[in-house]
């Protein structure tokens, strides 16, 4: 009868379901956060190169290649080039000759033939506001039924044969608002005087599909009539005269040449959806090529050597570049930071699972396994497991962000499922390479106890991981986070983590053993058995604390950041506004409405400032914003805001400056650079109303609420004369909670502009690359801390069955079980303790590192200038504490929990003959 052997693997795996689930689970969960990172990356990038785009102007958000007729030829060549089969032709040719990764939507873009100026029109019915007649600019565009919808008439078209020079009569359409505003009407004939004359029928009126599509926008008179001024002087009010659009029929194009001065145009609109930041480099190659490339060679080979081509995404994409190079690198150091806590986790379960079946592999080792088979059974055994789990990770993270690139995000779940498969494998073949037959003995000796010298190639690995960690450092502190620092720059905190986490497994141990002597006289055993339990260290607790450590410094960094960005923002928001809310006008704000503001719902102070923009030196030369404050009420502003506080007795007037005498001097507070202009000394200030008043700097301050710009002067309203004193600007502090905004515009009731800083905050966030940076930051974080919390459960349940069999032999002796929650919670406190601490002065450490190399200007208001300054990074005592205060509870809370469950089972479940434990 030959014996049946089971497979390996189904029998592992019925053997211990729990563990295959919670890897399964793991893998998952890891691999979807590893592949999403990569598409999300794409999705926020890719959004921020199109917004990028779409706002810059329509006529430099695309390509407009443009050429005038071929004149070379005689007259019938030059009304044939302009021709819409001609034109076709070459639109089709340009199309050719743009490059990839540049497309085209063709769609949006456009050809004709238009008129360089427009001509005047002698037509009286016009609209002639000031006398001037209205002019007209004429244009032949393709595919005009494609993009307008007809309201009345219909659309132009050529008749008696084709068009040429010598035609004096078109039709042509109008949009609708050319005709209501010009009050043109299906049947009016508009006369063009030009090099023939030209007499224009206007046989429709259409209705643009999408007004502000590049079609109408490019030329938006073809769309809008433009009300223009003549040239003249500046203050005299010139004469004004209508210029509006006439859309003919593209067969009618050669018409225009005998007018007046025409030229083809090609439009080019990019496809927004193909635009991917990845290509930036490659798009822009595309685009100089066509400026002043090879493209422009063959487009003057084609076309005219004439030809030009004028765009602004070249302008487009520098700006691009520039914030994505800002950006790229800050959320390159909180992806590395995450993956690093990750990686370590999977080799700490790795790790575990080895140490949880050292017996089973040694016994396997000592019956004639060969290391091969026996690491490839276990990577089997884990495979099954992982591989499913890793692609099914896989999955919800392309559900979850569609419209990304595959590849990155599958080369990232291969990878985590590669470290999981691999864990197990490659742990238990270092630690059963060579065959130990007292291995698998019952008492195998105690496994708590740790070396008593490290060896050399452990001190090399840590040497070098110093070196790299200060290399990183300084590389950081020297060159910040430009883009192409590198890897090791990236790495830095990370570094800075794994350093503090070698550092203190090597220390830690010492004072707790220099502990246990003296507590040995202590009464009871518990404290003494706590503190020399947990002096007794082994390898396994190297990766629970690197894990630990370089979530701590990941937290700290990144909450930081987090921090200092909103910091940054708010300070930006307001030094723009000057208070939580502002209403502004040019004129004196009515009597009332300071009352008003004040009772509206979060309104708690309102400040009156008089601000007249229009003083000026004595000479007259200069502007000066003058403030007219009350010292007490503007100085408590002042010292609230944080900008420019001073001493409200400073600027206060002094007695002989009653009823704003010009010969009395007032005390003024200025900017840096009116009191550099002015010394100390009294120098006088010409009012908006033709008054003067003497005023000498006592105070000098960079910024101030009410004034945001280099020049301003402040001083006490009551030595001004009352009319120019009257507020018309009303600065609002809020009680806390934040300003309602439709309850201030309520009271306002349109008597100014009203700004809040809430809203201005806002505008600082216009770009996807800075809110898509924040989120991953955010997420970065979140992982770090669960999976740090992670390990420091893995950790504690790796010696949970050691600890349940301490337990029922001790209860065996007469320990109580409130002695042993004691017990279990004081031997985890010398290890948590100390990883708590150690984190918060690894994280504070890090951040006072690595601060003076970080720029959070870009991510934070979205350029490299800010109101507020230069962003930059300082521990936030949150991003500190918390993760501190989190390892103690759990800790403690997982230590209480085990001692109950132990007592519950109680101890003849825990003790067995011949276990190890």
């Amino acid at each position: 009868m030959n014996p049946v052997t089971a497979p390996w693997v189904r029998t592992r795996l019925r053997a211990a379901p729990g563990a295959a689930v919670a890897l399964a689970v793991l893998v998952a969960l890891t691999a979807c956060l590893a592949a999403a990172f990569p598409r999300a990356l794409d999705r926020y990038t890719d959004a921020g190169l199109r917004q990028s785009v779409e706002r810059a102007p329509v006529d430099e958000s695309g390509i407009l290649v443009t050429a005038g007729p071929d004149l070379d030829a005689g007259v019938a060549h030059t009304e044939e080039s302009v021709r819409p089969e001609r034109l076709a032709e070459l639109y089709r040719s340009t199309l050719d000759t743009v490059g990839r990764p540049l497309v085209i939507d063709e769609k949006r873009s456009s050809y004709g033939v238009r008129t360089t100026e427009p001509l005047p029109s002698p037509d009286r019915w016009l609209p002639r506001p000031d006398g001037l007649p209205a002019e007209m600019l004429l244009a032949a565009p393709h595919g005009l039924a494609d993009h307008a919808r007809l309201r009345s008439g219909r659309l132009p078209e050529v008749t008696g044969g084709e068009a040429s020079v010598r035609t004096a009569e078109v039709q042509a359409a109008v949009t609708e608002e050319t005709a209501r505003i010009l009050h043109i009407e299906v049947g009016s004939v508009i006369h063009l005087p030009g090099s023939h004359g030209l007499t224009v029928r206007v046989t429709g009126i259409v209705v643009p599909e999408e007004a502000d599509s590049p079609y109408w926008s490019v030329v938006s008179l073809l769309r809008t009539p433009s009300l223009r001024r003549m040239p003249g002087p500046m203050g005299v009010s010139n004469p004004s005269y209508w210029v509006g659009g006439l859309l003919l029929a593209p067969e009618a194009a050669p018409a225009l040449l005998g007018a007046t001065t025409t030229v083809r145009y090609w439009h080019l609109a990019p496809d927004p959806d193909a635009l991917h930041s990845r290509d930036v480099d490659a798009l822009a190659s595309a685009v100089a090529s066509l400026e002043s490339g090879p493209g422009l060679e063959r487009l003057h080979a084609t076309i005219s050597p004439l030809t030009d081509v004028a765009t602004g995404l070249d302008a487009a994409f520098t700006a691009y570049e520039g914030l994505r190079g800002d950006i790229g690198p800050l959320v390159l150091v909180a992806a590395s930071g995450a993956g690093t806590v990750a990686v370590v986790v999977l080799l700490l379960a790795g790790g575990l699972a080895t140490d949880r079946r050292r017996a089973e592999l040694a016994l396997l080792r000592a019956r004639g396994a060969s290391v091969r088979g026996m690491a490839g059974r276990l990577l089997a055994e884990t495979a099954v497991v992982a591989v499913p789990a890793g692609a099914l990770g896989l999955g919800a993270a392309l559900l979850a962000l569609p419209g990304a690139r595959l590849l990155p995000a599958l080369w990232a779940a291969g990878a985590v499922t590669a470290v999981a498969c691999l864990a197990l494998p490659l742990r238990a073949v270092a630690a059963h390479h060579a065959v130990r037959i007292h291995a698998v003995r019952i008492h195998d000796g105690r496994r708590d106890t740790a070396s008593p010298r490290a060896s050399r190639r452990r001190t090399v690995a840590e040497l070098t991981v110093v070196v790299l960690a200060l290399g990183a450092v300084e590389l950081l502190r020297r060159r910040g986070t430009a883009d192409g620092a590198g890897g090791l720059v990236a790495m830095a905190p990370v570094l800075v983590g794994v350093v503090a986490a070698l550092v203190l497994v090597r220390l830690y141990p010492l004072p707790l053993r220099v502990l246990a002597r003296p507590a040995r006289r202590l009464r009871g055993a518990v404290g003494p058995l706590a503190l020399a339990r947990a002096g007794r260290t082994s390898a396994s607790t190297v990766l629970p604390l690197l894990a630990l450590l370089t979530a701590f410094t990941v937290a700290a960094f990144g909450g930081s950041v987090l921090s200092g960005v909103a910091d940054a923002r708010d300070r930006a928001a307001l030094i723009s506004v000057g208070a939580d809310g502002r209403v502004e006008a040019e004129t004196a704000l009515p009597a009332g409405l300071t009352g008003r503001l004040g009772q509206a719902p979060g309104v708690r102070k309102v400040t009156e400032v008089g601000l007249d923009y229009r003083a000026r030196t004595a000479d007259g030369r200069q502007s000066l914003p003058l403030a007219a404050v009350d010292p007490g009420d503007y100085a408590a502003l002042a010292g609230r805001t944080r900008l420019g506080a001073f001493p409200a007795g400073e600027l206060r007037r002094p007695d002989s400056s009653e009823d704003g005498a010009e010969d009395a001097v007032l005390p003024a507070l200025a900017s840096p650079t009116v009191a550099e202009r002015f010394g100390d000394g009294a120098f006088q200030v010409r009012l908006a109303d033709g008054g003067f008043a003497t005023l000498r700097i006592v105070a000098v301050r960079d910024r101030t609420p009410a004034v945001y710009g280099d020049d301003f002067l402040v001083v006490d309203r009551a030595g001004l004369p009352a009319a120019a004193t009257r507020p018309n600007v009303l600065l609002l502090t809020g009680d806390g909670d934040g300003l309602d905004a439709g309850a201030v515009r309520r009271a306002a009731d349109g008597a100014g502009t009203v700004h809040l800083r809430s809203e201005e905050r806002g505008r600082f966030v216009d770009s996807p690359l800075q809110s898509g940076a924040e989120r991953v930051y955010t997420t970065a974080v979140a992982a770090g801390a669960g999976y740090a919390a992670l390990a420091l459960l893995l950790s504690l349940a790796s010696a949970a069955p050691e600890r349940a069999a301490l337990l029922a032999r001790l209860r065996t002796m007469g320990l109580t079980r409130a002695q042993g929650r004691r017990l279990l919670v004081l031997e985890s406190l010398p290890q948590a303790l100390p990883a708590a601490l150690g984190g918060v002065l690894t994280g504070w450490a890090a951040v006072r590192l690595l601060s003076p190399g970080i720029d959070l200007t870009t991510i934070a208001v979205s350029s490299t200038a800010s109101p507020a300054g230069r962003a930059e990074l300082s521990a936030d005592p949150w991003s500190l504490a918390v993760p501190a205060v989190a390892v103690l509870v759990l800790t403690v809370g997982v230590a209480a929990l085990q001692a109950w469950w132990s007592g519950r089972r109680g101890a003849v479940a825990e003790l067995r003959a011949g276990d190890a434990r």
